[in-house]
């Protein structure tokens, strides 16, 4: 392995210089700039730098990263068992117990002892571009994850907090459907409550719902829901209340996360957790929904991907499997150097 330092870059913000790590969320309301990466199962790193620079992300260099063989992935539920998940969940639907539940897939293939999640994020800057897009490399605190997320978290500016949840997917515009519309407004119903338990009563509001967005080889369904937060509540409080994000769990959230528990085989990691950063001296921050999300495993050599589809009563187990291949083939494409032989299609 690579003697690699310490970095994060967001956007055109290059941190370096590693300060400390910690897993308190109080630390985001103190001094400096950190980046945050929340695992799916609750493991929180924040780590803080003492220098942030305007860099663009460097244009990828031949042979720095060497990754995996397309026919080289391997996923955690295969075919069969993810469409029996599907079936499942719709039983449990049916049954009264949830309305909609995200179930994933996390997909792993070996990659060399030199692999630099960073490399990976100059490919995706230009395979896959997306306007949350992040790096986090801390080889010394098990963080080294390279995401090309559409999707927004938590934004805060100040009291300001607005999340943008992501729900329906399709190729194109005319491939959405009545369940894609009805998924997003049970989701944001969700999201307006979570926030709202630190926000100020009748803040909370839903400024755009089910916009159409379009990113690279596919659409999706964003809405936004914006509140102002309470007297008293910070970064802890928030995380608190809105974690994990409910557009990758399922409402309501209690059971879609018993229910997930039971039918999925693999943590999911930074996979639908939160990845961003915080600028405690101006008391700002954004963090993004861990999707499109690669992370590299140093104890295994594996370069992990996470994929996966909400499902409700209307949902095709067949319908939904497509799903999870179409948001996860223009990324593996990319990372494992056949983007450029795979046409716009992906």
């Amino acid at each position: 392995m690579l003697d690699l330092p310490p970095l994060a870059r967001f956007g055109d913000r290059l941190a370096t210089g590693l300060l400390d790590v910690t897993d308190d969320p109080t630390a985001l309301d103190s001094r400096g700039l950190w980046a945050v990466c929340a695992d799916f199962e609750g493991r929180l790193t924040c780590a803080r730098f003492a220098e942030v620079r305007t860099r663009a992300v460097p244009a990828p260099v031949p042979g720095a990263w060497r990754g995996p063989a397309a026919g080289d992935w391997t996923s955690s539920l295969d075919r069969a068992a993810y469409t029996t998940g599907v079936r499942r969940i719709r039983e449990h639907i049916a049954a009264g117990e949830v309305y909609q539940a995200n179930l994933c897939r996390v997909l792993s293939a070996p990659v060399p002892a030199d692999a630099d999640v960073d490399a990976l994020t100059a490919l995706l800057a230009r395979g896959n571009p997306a306007p949350y897009a992040g790096t986090i490399r801390l080889p010394g605190h098990g963080v080294e994850v390279a995401t090309a997320s559409p999707e927004l978290f938590l934004r805060r500016d100040g009291r300001v907090v607005e999340s943008g949840p992501i729900k329906g997917t399709g190729r194109t515009e005319a491939d959405l459907l009545e369940k894609d519309h009805a998924e997003n407004v049970m989701i944001v119903d969700l999201v307006r409550n979570d926030i709202g338990q630190v926000c100020e009563p009748g803040s909370v509001s839903v400024p755009d719902l089910c916009a159409v967005e379009k990113h690279p080889g596919l659409v999706h369904l964003v809405s936004t829901v914006r509140g102002v937060l309470r007297a008293g509540a910070g970064w802890a409080e928030l995380l608190a209340a809105a974690f994990p994000p409910g557009s990758v769990t399922g409402a309501p959230k209690s059971s879609a996360l018993r229910i997930i528990d039971t039918l999925e085989t693999a943590p999911r990691g930074p996979y639908c957790g939160g990845i961003g950063w915080v600028d405690a001296d101006r008391g700002v921050g954004e963090l993004a929904v861990g999707i499109r999300t690669f992370w590299l495993d140093r104890e295994t050599g594996t370069l992990r991907f996470g994929t996966g589809a909400g499902i409700t009563w209307g949902s095709d187990p067949e319908g939904e499997w497509r799903e999870t291949e179409l948001k996860a083939s223009r990324l593996l494409a990319v990372a494992s150097g056949a983007y450029e032989h795979s046409g716009e299609g992906l």
